[in-house]
């Protein structure tokens, strides 16, 4: 075999056209097949709160400035931005700011130390989801909460932190209804609803009857008192729970929690968090201590 020095020259060079010419075969279709930027997009998203939270339903801000932008969503959909700051977003773009509606996360739990009966002192890993899958906690209620603040961990807010009753409570004027709390409760006792829906059920027992006062003091006993006091058609018993259909657009009234035996069902006005905190609790814990 004859070593012909010329390869040396050629083959760099075949290797450089080669280069060159993809090179501009890209820069041709980077050109062509470009895709235009939206000039307000950044400005969209210098705007929003910038907190990525997932609560309107979009992954972060990012692609909710996109979808601001399309027009598929309106700003008031950020349940994050102040109402300035929704208002401004929306003056920015040249669109409708849309109502905001307040949502906020709610338990559908209320046994707290004092009223759900406890068949054990929990000892294990710290947190709801390990001893709901190793031992199911201390309480002798399946469904209710563990207490042992999974929600507060989780909560990206600092909105939900645990009171002496040792459930987890919920600053409805900071929460954003993210979702956090939801995704974190191994008994998927939180539940994201309109601030404005004040009729609420603070239970999750599917039992009825002795069996489940026998549990908690506060549980649904099924009465249905409840369906037979509310408006027709209003509440449902399902599961031996009060399914509440605020959907059916009937006239929502403190009725419903006037018989109803135990308090499983609620009246909420204003800011009052979801389970009790009042000089009421204070007393049954004192009381169950003694």
């Amino acid at each position: 075999m004859v070593f012909d020095p010329g390869n040396l020259i050629t083959a760099p060079a075949v290797m450089a056209g080669m280069g060159l010419f993809f090179g501009v075969i890209l820069a041709v279709a980077s050109r062509v097949f470009r895709v235009k930027e939206d000039p307000r997009l950044l400005g969209t998203e210098e705007l929003l709160p910038g907190t990525n939270c997932g609560a309107c339903g979009e992954p972060g801000c990012a692609p909710f400035a996109e979808a601001l932008i399309k027009g598929e969503v309106q700003p008031s959909g950020c349940t994050v931005a102040s109402e300035d700051t929704v208002e401004a977003i929306a003056e920015f773009l040249g669109v409708d700011a849309g109502e905001q509606e307040k949502r906020v996360a709610r338990l559908h739990c209320a046994g707290g130390q004092a009223q759900a009966f406890q068949i054990a002192e929990y000892r294990g890993f710290e947190g709801c989801r390990a001893a709901a899958v190793v031992s199911g906690g201390g309480k002798g209620c399946s469904w209710g909460c563990l207490g042992l603040a999974d929600c507060e961990v989780a909560c990206t807010f600092d909105v939900i932190y645990m009171n002496s009753n040792g459930l987890p409570e919920v600053d409805t004027v900071g929460c954003t209804a993210c979702g956090d709390c939801v995704d974190a409760c191994p008994r998927d006792l939180f539940e994201i609803i309109p601030l404005n829906q004040k009729l609420f059920v603070q239970c999750n027992t599917p039992l009825e009857g002795d069996a489940a006062v026998a549990l908690c003091s506060v549980a649904c006993d099924a009465c249905g008192r409840c369906s037979s006091d509310a408006v027709p058609g209003l509440i449902e018993m399902l599961d031996n729970l009060p399914s509440i259909h605020y959907e059916s657009g009937l006239p929502v009234t403190p009725a419903a929690i006037n018989r109803c035996p135990t308090g499983a069902i609620q009246w909420l006005e204003g800011d009052q968090f979801h389970d009790r905190t009042t000089a009421e609790t204070e007393e049954e814990i004192r009381y169950a201590q003694l």
